[in-house]
């Protein structure tokens, strides 16, 4: 391939473009794969064909990646599993007859709070939260648009304010490769400069207590008050007959049967990172525990149903694979994502919208250009940690060659990099959001995207005034 130039960030552009256009997210996806991998060959058509199919299927190669994909099919069979064996049922009466949840307002309170407390995994994040949540905003008629925007801004940015999680091991592990002597300090004092990721959260609070509904979101309030669940046309990720199937004969609703899986799902994520780090939580691998986790929850989830004999391993089997069956086409867009993230990783995308800030900038304008450059990277590839790999590199140097503090460099990064997977709609966090709210894709993006806006502009102040005043 030839010097980089502005055709390398036409893959993802293309997919993002034609997704949010024309709302077939698969096919969006594999035209990006597919115009990456012409560009690898030269510009031969049904070369580029071949390699992308190869690259497809080069994603299961990736032990993480094929992780991944795993646990999104065992997370439709949990599903399943909860639904069936009258756990969310049960957790709801049970969150009524208190009459904690009664009402709109409250359901997304405990949406909100749910994604502020668990701060483990994005992943897991979202799918906690959008389990419980789901059912009490269909009841009060509040859209799963604003269920999939207030789960997804309690995740990532959450997780990334938290150290002692995969993502604070994972960006740990990038600062000590650079020979940071004090990484984790620099990462403790990131923390507070993170501004996109305070900013997400405290707007997503401000819309739970203001009911601050703007742009596509006000159409889908109403949509929801007039008793439509969603919009004309809409698919959501995950079949609507898992979520309201009919329980079989002699089951009956108990919270016990939601409520203990996912207890120990949140609780082996600690467990297994730090098996998976010999001890040490910050080692860990992210996407094994995660996997590790989900499956300890759906073992509980059976357990809990053999002993009460409520259900068979037969029914079981049928439930958990029912469920991943109805999972299939979100593990199908994370394929496609994941190697269009590849193929941009190969086109060096990431670099050559990284070279583009130059060597002779002011420390005014640095701050506010490496989370601009951040933003952007992670908006093409969608991933976060995929845009922390690229900048955490490039902008601690910048910082040392300076003499500059490196925690403001290291948080503009991070924003950055969480304000672009928060706005792409070919992140894997927006995806799974997606998902675990039963919504539509590119609704679920469309009205997200003005708040991610408003956060991103803020932050984008914020580090402009750092650069020019405190660094």
């Amino acid at each position: 391939m030839t010097e980089a130039n502005f055709t390398v960030l036409l893959p993802p552009v293309l997919a993002i473009v034609l997704a949010i256009v024309s709302r077939q997210v698969y096919l969006s996806l594999a035209a990006g794969i597919w115009l990456g991998y012409v560009l690898l060959a030269g510009g031969a058509p049904l070369v580029g064909l071949a390699d992308a199919i190869d690259g497809v299927i080069a994603v299961l190669q990736s032990p993480g990646d094929a992780r991944v994909i795993v646990f999104t099919l065992v997370i439709g069979g949990l599903i399943a599993t909860l639904e069936a064996g009258g756990g969310v049922r049960g957790f709801v009466q049970w969150l009524e007859t208190r009459q904690w949840v009664d009402n709109a307002k409250r359901s997304q309170w405990l949406a909100w709070g749910t994604g502020f407390v668990i701060f483990i995994e994005s992943n897991i994040t979202v799918l906690v939260a959008g389990t419980v949540s789901r059912p009490l905003f269909d009841r009060y008629k509040v859209s799963r648009e604003k269920l999939a925007y207030i789960i997804d801004s309690t995740s990532a940015p959450i997780c990334i304010l938290i150290p002692l999680n995969a993502w604070g091991a994972f960006n740990l592990g990038l600062l000590d490769s650079l020979g940071i002597d004090s990484a984790l300090d620099v990462f403790l004092w990131s923390i507070p400069l993170n501004l996109y990721a305070i900013s997400a959260v405290i707007l997503s609070l401000l819309v739970v207590i203001f009911d601050w509904n703007i742009g596509p979101m006000k159409a889908a309030e109403a949509r929801a008050q007039a008793g439509a669940v969603l919009s004309k046309d809409a698919t959501p990720l995950i079949d609507d007959d898992l979520l309201n199937q009919v329980s079989l004969p002699g089951i009956q609703p108990s919270a016990l049967n939601m409520i203990l899986p996912i207890a120990v799902m949140v609780c082996f994520m600690p467990a297994g990172l730090w098996i998976t780090g010999n001890g040490n939580l910050l080692e860990g691998s992210g996407s094994t525990s995660v996997l590790w986790a989900v499956l300890m929850a759906v073992a509980v989830a059976w357990v809990l149903q053999l002993v009460q004999r409520q259900m068979s391993v037969s029914q079981l089997t049928h439930v958990f694979l029912k469920g991943a069956g109805g999972i299939v086409p979100l593990a199908l867009i994370l394929l496609l994502a994941l190697a269009l993230g590849d193929v941009a990783q190969a086109l060096e995308a990431g670099q050559y919208v990284a070279g583009l800030l130059g060597d002779n900038l002011s420390t005014a304008v640095l701050l506010p250009l490496l989370f601009l450059v951040s933003a952007a990277i992670a908006f093409s590839v969608g991933s976060s940690w995929g845009t922390f790999a690229i900048m955490i590199p490039i902008a601690v140097p910048v910082a040392q060659a300076l003499g500059l503090p490196l925690a403001p460099f290291v948080a503009a990064v991070l924003s950055g990099g969480i304000f672009g997977d928060h706005a792409s709609p070919i992140s894997d966090t927006t995806v799974v959001s997606s998902m675990a709210a039963a919504t539509d894709h590119i609704d679920h993006v469309r009205t997200q995207l003005p708040y991610a806006l408003v956060a991103g502009g803020v932050s984008l102040l914020g580090f402009s005034i750092m650069g020019a005043f405190f660094v």
